[in-house]
């Protein structure tokens, strides 16, 4: 039986009080952290795959041992999908898989960060983006740890496409919206995402429905880059 997950606490109440200066800090400063050797080899790889393979380009951002990136490729059997993961361990754990397993898509240990500005310099634009389930990093001095409150925001906003997060902490996904309005001049609202456990895309958002959380999703269409 699956041990029941518990609920983020913090020690933060609501709307985190610098959100809009941390966005509009960022926003007026170009993120020019110098890229990682080490990120290269995996960026031309996964770049490679999806050249090779043709098709709408989807990244799963954060997929963990890569359940998500699989279920997105069959969702969506005309792209090609690439998780980017940091962590090794979870990438190579294994997967039960009970279908044929979809061969639009590649998994690949990046740092994220890394990853995203190498998109940018190369002017690659995804279709469709997918934060899921990230860590939410919920101490209130960790703000600029989530990615809306990250540096590398705006770049990842450039990179243009549908964008979509979801998370069982409704103070991420209304930041998040937040942040989107603040920088899209969209109209980005957090939503309730009321979720089948046997549906569900990632294994977190599995265990979370199951226990009983409210899990939350905010989406927008990002403007596509001339």
């Amino acid at each position: 039986m699956q041990t029941p997950s518990r609920v983020v606490t913090s020690n933060q109440t609501g709307v985190h009080p610098r959100l809009a200066e941390v966005i509009e800090r960022h926003a007026r400063c170009e993120f020019l952290r110098p890229l990682s050797a080490s990120g290269q080899h995996p960026f031309e790889h996964a770049v490679a795959a999806w050249q090779a393979h043709g098709g709408d380009l989807i990244i799963d951002a954060g997929c963990g041992v890569g359940v998500s990136t699989r279920k997105l490729a069959q969702q969506f059997p005309d792209g090609f999908v690439i998780g980017v993961d940091q962590s090794a361990h979870r990438l190579q754990r294994h997967i039960r898989w009970h279908e044929p397993e979809p061969t639009n898509f590649i998994t690949v240990r990046a740092d994220l960060v890394d990853f995203w500005q190498r998109m940018a310099l190369a002017r690659i634009h995804p279709s469709r983006h997918y934060l899921l389930y990230p860590n939410p990093w919920p101490k209130k001095a960790q703000l600029q740890r989530r990615w809306h409150g990250h540096p590398i925001f705006p770049t990842l906003l450039k990179l243009g496409g549908y964008l979509e997060c979801r998370s069982n902490w409704k103070i991420y996904v209304e930041e998040m919206a937040i942040a989107l309005n603040q920088l899209t001049e969209a109209e980005v609202h957090a939503e309730p995402w009321p979720v089948d456990p046997a549906m569900a895309l990632t294994p977190f958002e599995q265990k979370y429905a199951a226990s009983g959380h409210t899990l939350w999703h905010c989406a927008t269409q990002l403007r596509q880059p001339d």
